[in-house]
């Protein structure tokens, strides 16, 4: 059964960190939607003071921050003392777990390009064991699919096996799809799956998705993408939804106003990160 358009969510124009332009697609109010993602935000700029500024040092609780840069550059450092730079085609990928303190600063270059996730944690996991790791281009696949390259950011694709989460299952692709081309991808029926179009617009059962723009899809074991008159960049994700209760303000993610509240007292008290602080 052919997947369809079940949803579509254009991003909007906004600012975030120290003075970050970027473009939120998704957020509060998609959240039970697109399940279980919860937030993706979009970069596109050639102009640094556009996104120079960073992200400064802030907490995170119950959620995985996935972090793609397919053009440009970027450095992330935390309370754990990870510091690590990705740039053009890598990935972060960040467990805030229990609680974790990070900065992102992101370099000058030709161009930005690229998206966040926030992939929500299992009830049992939001206290788990924080941890970051990077996917560098050498532990990326790019695999010919005769009308493009699929690039295997995280999870499987076919025989082709990347990155695997330690919490939730996520074949993510970034997808470099020719120009009046189209491209088959089959699934599980019941897979939460959704697409964002990176660069470019592509069609879905003949329904025109245009450039930046989110979709959830219908259940059904196939989806077929296809292109227009120009090369397009789609980023395809596919995990499993929750089905659970979301208690969400600001960087933290939990499953009760309580457990929120009590996220809020902890970092008020210096309570908040339960691993070692280097910061």
């Amino acid at each position: 059964m052919e997947r369809r358009v079940k949803t579509k969510v254009k991003g909007y124009q906004t600012v975030d960190g120290a003075g970050v332009h970027l473009v939120r697609v998704l957020g509060n109010r998609t959240a039970k939607e697109f399940d279980p993602i919860l937030m993706l935000d979009s970069f596109d700029s050639v102009n640094p003071a556009d996104y120079t500024a960073g992200f400064p040092m802030h907490p995170h609780r119950g959620i995985e921050t996935i972090s793609y840069v397919s053009r440009g550059k970027m450095v992330h450092r935390d309370s754990l003392g990870n510091e690590d730079g990705i740039s053009d085609g890598e990935v972060q990928w960040m467990n805030s777990g229990s609680g974790i303190m990070h900065e992102e600063k992101v370099p000058a270059a030709d161009r930005l390009l690229g998206v966040q996730l926030w992939l929500n944690l299992p009830r049992s996991e939001k206290m788990s064991k924080p941890s970051y790791h990077p996917i560098h281009r050498d532990e990326i696949e790019e695999i010919d699919i005769g009308v493009g390259t699929l690039r295997l950011l995280a999870g499987s694709y076919l025989d082709h096996q990347g990155y695997v989460g330690q919490h939730l299952p996520l074949d993510y692709y970034d997808i470099h799809l020719d120009k009046k081309e189209s491209f088959t991808i089959e699934m599980e029926e019941d897979a939460s799956v959704m697409i964002f179009t990176l660069v470019g617009d592509v069609y879905i059962d003949g329904e025109k998705i245009e450039e930046k723009t989110a979709v959830k899809l219908t259940s059904g074991t196939s989806l077929t993408i296809k292109n227009g008159n120009r090369d397009a960049q789609v980023l395809y994700m596919k995990s499993k939804a929750l089905e659970e209760p979301i208690a969400w303000a600001g960087p933290i993610v939990m499953n009760s106003n309580g457990e929120l509240n009590q996220a809020f007292d902890e970092l008020n008290h210096g309570a908040f990160i339960k691993e070692r602080v280097k910061y």
